[in-house]
């Protein structure tokens, strides 16, 4: 009786983990940073032209090259979350990066009134999103298995309240925040934007122990640039004539076939880009 009472005690430890008891926190997490995103991206044009005295067309050109920065981020996250730290810890890491770029943002334009830090403030979010958008629907994904018809319905019910948060928080950000940045003041406008940040960041941090969190199984970019690296430097090579000059995972000079177990071949051999 004691061993069945432990592996019920064991079995329901393992229930708590993930599922909707996680992925709650992470919907929160979702929804405060598209509001923070959208409140800010939908306003930048007005600040620049309003605030800094830019031309429409300088400012268009400010915004356009943050928002191209901010697309080619992810991809540096993306990399580092799946080869190095883990999605967990990379959006604990991008999230407090936001959060203080969010913060020096709001100095910039109420205490020190310094347009330089405004800019770089700017693009310090920038590199916080790209931690924060390749790795949070892919860490919430990780909260919901597959092995059963329950589970997998549980996973596109949560991806439906998933878009619903995200639609909510950028309307929200377009009318309120739009309301405060030109009734009241930038300042106020981008401070209720870091306190959102702030405490959807502690929101999900109550969740730490509810979450499934998947080591680093390496980035597929790895593989793909390791692909264009061999044919650069193998530009010069002959093309190979039959299938039995192919070698996996040996270098051919040091390949002893005594000493060596048989190799399985991975590919079959084609005269297709040869």
């Amino acid at each position: 009786m004691q061993e069945n009472n432990g592996d019920v005690q064991i079995q329901s430890a393992k229930t708590k983990k993930g599922g909707w008891h996680a992925a709650i926190f992470i919907i929160i997490m979702e929804a405060a940073e598209q509001f923070a995103n959208i409140g800010l991206g939908s306003n930048l044009i007005l600040y620049l032209t309003k605030a800094l005295n830019e031309p429409v067309t300088e400012a268009a050109k400010n915004r356009n090259t943050w928002v191209g920065v901010s697309s080619i981020f992810p991809l540096l996250g993306g990399f580092i979350a799946d080869s190095y730290l883990g999605r967990f810890k990379t959006i604990i890491i991008a999230s407090l990066i936001y959060l203080m770029g969010m913060i020096l943002l709001t100095l910039s334009v109420s205490v020190l009134k310094n347009k330089k830090l405004f800019f770089t403030a700017l693009y310090i979010l920038s590199v916080g999103d790209g931690g924060h958008k390749p790795c949070v629907q892919t860490f919430a994904a990780d909260q919901f298995a597959e092995d059963t018809m329950e589970e997998r319905d549980a996973k596109r019910s949560f991806f439906n309240w998933w878009y619903m948060a995200i639609v909510i928080g950028s309307v929200f950000a377009v009318f309120v925040i739009g309301y405060l940045m030109d009734n009241v003041s930038w300042a106020v406008g981008l401070l209720v934007l870091a306190s959102m940040l702030a405490i959807a960041l502690v929101v999900f941090l109550l969740g730490i122990e509810r979450y499934i969190k998947e080591s680093p199984k390496g980035s597929p970019l790895t593989s793909i640039v390791r692909v264009f690296v061999a044919a650069f430097r193998k530009w010069r090579v002959k093309d190979t004539r039959g299938p039995d000059s192919y070698w996996y995972g040996y270098d051919h000079a040091s390949f002893n076939h005594s000493q060596s177990p048989p190799i399985s071949r991975t590919l079959e051999h084609t005269e297709q880009y040869r």
